[in-house]
């Protein structure tokens, strides 16, 4: 009984923590270089559509997810435009870019869908296993965003801590003045990270949307970018630990859908609060504990010190 319970629990654990690692990762890379971007909502909004909607107009999923990475990547380098070129305030430019992001894919539903609040359902990346694999409990039951993602988060671990480029990353993000002084391009770095981000987010977003449920309707995304950006914090702006901690929140969202099935006589609305829960518990019980990049948020202008 217990395995019938545990083994769908923790399937469900990945597959919900992969759209989160993949925005989690996009935020380590754009804070890393010193940017604040609480535009991932937005940006995992527009991949979560856009997936959709290269796949309705196309047929293919793989083109879905191309969309949904150009769409994630136009939108991050808007954000990079406002907080590194004219040195707008980070928050207001995500702040605005989510509530953008949540106005037009809610709007291009009508005319391209014809439909209100939700999409057709259109065609999703299937998941296929050599004969072998295809019995292994908690394996056949995943996707293959699940693999890529745990894939990106070693490689993103190797590319910030292991590489010329990550070291510069980190410099623009702690000391920008002194990478400037030593040839390191401060703006260049901050732009490749912000759109490396939006990349991410909107493989987030067709995670979510052609990778679980193969459609796109309003409300969908429902405050997972901001999961995403308490994760990255959590995880004190590292990949491993930013993964770990998409696991717990997604962890919370699987158990609230396997619990609503428990006897006990709840409303589904606190089923459905778990996961904001752990999420609120986890960062109040590490405030203070994390260290942020010391120029994260701080615009920079060349030639000051």
């Amino acid at each position: 009984m217990d395995n019938i319970i545990i083994v769908p629990l923790l399937a469900a654990t990945l597959r919900m923590a992969a759209p989160l690692i993949f925005a989690g990762l996009g935020g380590v890379f754009s804070e890393k270089s010193g940017v604040v971007n609480i535009g991932l909502e937005g940006m995992m909004i527009m991949g979560a559509f856009f997936a959709v909607f290269g796949s309705y107009t196309t047929g293919s999923p793989i083109i879905g997810i191309l969309f949904a990475m150009i769409a994630g990547g136009v939108i991050a380098a808007i954000h990079g435009f406002l907080s590194i070129h004219l040195r707008a305030d980070q928050i207001i430019s995500g702040t605005a870019i989510n509530l953008f992001a949540t106005a037009l894919a809610s709007f291009l539903i009508g005319p391209i869908f014809k439909t209100g609040g939700q999409t057709n359902i259109v065609k999703g990346l299937s998941y296929n296993l050599p004969g072998f694999l295809k019995n292994v409990p908690i394996l056949n039951s995943l996707n293959w965003f699940v693999i890529l993602a745990i894939v990106l988060v070693f490689v993103s671990n190797y590319v910030i801590f292991k590489t010329p480029l990550g070291l510069r990353i980190r410099a623009v993000g702690e000391h920008p003045s002194a990478a400037d002084t030593l040839g390191i391009s401060v703006y260049k770095m901050r732009y490749l990270c912000v759109i490396i981000s939006g990349v991410l987010a909107g493989l987030g977003g067709a995670a979510l949307s052609i990778g679980i449920t193969p459609l796109y309707r309003d409300g969908m995304v429902a405050g997972r970018g901001f999961i995403a950006l308490a994760a990255m914090i959590f995880g004190n702006w590292k990949p491993f630990g930013t993964m770990w901690a998409c696991m717990l929140f997604a962890f919370g969202t699987a158990f609230q859908m396997v619990a609503q099935g428990f006897s006990i006589s709840l409303p589904n609305e606190f089923y459905q609060s778990i996961p904001y829960i752990l999420t609120m518990l986890a960062l109040a019980g590490f405030v203070g504990k994390t260290e942020a990049p010391r120029a994260d948020g701080k615009p920079y202008i060349k030639g000051e010190r």
